[in-house]
């Protein structure tokens, strides 16, 4: 058992990795992490490398919609906060084979809130007062924005557009009921797109990084102009920080980068990154790979985050520009050749095959 702990689901993830490491090198008032993760295809434990040795740590490989596996973590570790970062999440994947989605992000949710609720009954005295349910969620159960429009806020009205943020909007929507219906502590995030190290490069950043350093075309779906708000991992990790610590039980909280730009945008920032830290690859200026490819079914064409209330009740605000972000971001790609050799093996390169026919 590890006292003090915390229970992170999805801990082998992009984001839920980065949390991790930044909880435990932030000391983080002294709790231990309990990670379960089922290591489906982006999960990587070569992601916590650093860590697998620390007594604070610990590592339990299991799928949440098992309800059995999570009483007993729960039993055994008895943590007084749940971060639950398990989810499917890629918007693509889930338009080809929405089932896992429904799956780990509707019924894994499910389950999870069902044992968090038999586990905090049989908690006494300031143990219950003090335990939370943090549920991290994204910004595309908003649906989509004109060039005009305001940015989301939390009480923005859903309106999902893919599988995938259908299914995130209806694990939101069972974490607010738990909460209003039985008394769950819960706090709920709703994050923009995030971008940084270990990120698995189906998404856009990592996979321009990469096909840019191998010369291959660097795709972007229909002209490019679809608007997204970015937002630094890191940032993204110590937003959830300061949610679970200070956030008010039941409420919402909106995290955005301050930074909406186009998908053309952000690969051309990335090409000129590389052009001058590579400028003796085999394509360069590296935009010369840019192909335009079929757009992506539903495609939402902007999304823009209000972050007026986490500012105004717990004073966070992003860290990271745009430009200090992406710079780090391809720097750590760029030193981290071992990490991108092992996750792109021969089944994520029959997907892009599959996906984007380059």
């Amino acid at each position: 058992m590890l006292r003090n702990s915390i229970l992170v689901t999805g801990g082998a993830g992009f984001i839920g990795s980065n949390f991790i490491l930044n909880w435990l090198r932030a000391g983080s008032g002294g709790d231990a992490i309990v990670n379960v993760d089922n290591l489906t295809y982006a999960g990587n434990l070569e992601n916590l490398e650093k860590i697998s040795s620390d007594p604070r740590y610990t590592f339990a490989k299991g799928d949440i919609v098992d309800r059995r596996l999570i009483a007993e973590v729960l039993a055994q570790h008895a943590p007084r906060a749940i971060v639950h970062f398990a989810a499917e999440s890629h918007v693509d994947r889930s338009i080809h084979g929405p089932d896992d989605f429904i799956r780990t992000n509707v019924n894994g949710t499910f389950s999870l809130l069902e044992e968090s609720r038999a586990y905090w009954n049989e908690l006494e005295g300031e143990k219950k007062r003090d335990f939370r349910f943090l549920h991290v969620s994204t910004d595309e159960v908003y649906g989509s924005l004109t060039a005009d429009d305001p940015a989301f806020t939390e009480t923005t009205a859903y309106a999902p557009n893919s599988p995938y943020s259908a299914s995130k909007a209806a694990s939101d929507h069972l974490v607010r009921a738990y909460h209003h219906t039985y008394g769950l502590p819960t706090l709920t995030t709703n994050c923009s797109n995030n971008y940084g190290p270990f990120q698995f490069p189906e998404k856009l950043i990592p996979l321009t990084i990469l096909n840019a350093l191998a010369g291959k075309p660097i795709p972007v779906y229909g002209d490019g102009k679809n608007v997204r708000d970015w937002l630094y991992v890191e940032d993204h990790c110590e937003a959830i920080c300061a949610v679970l610590h200070h956030g008010r039980i039941g409420e919402t909280y909106n995290i955005g980068g301050m930074n909406e730009k186009t998908n053309l945008e952000i690969v051309d920032s990335i090409c000129s990154a590389l052009d001058t830290m590579r400028p003796n690859d085999s394509v360069v200026p590296h935009s010369h790979l840019i192909k335009f490819v079929a757009d992506r079914p539903g495609h939402d064409r902007r999304y823009a985050m209000d972050i007026g209330k986490i500012k105004a009740e717990l004073g966070w605000t992003p860290r990271h520009s745009f430009e200090t972000g992406i710079r780090e971001t391809v720097e750590w790609y760029l030193a981290n050749s071992a990490w991108i050799a092992g996750v792109t093996s021969g089944s994520y390169r029959q997907w892009m095959a599959k996906q984007y026919s380059l």
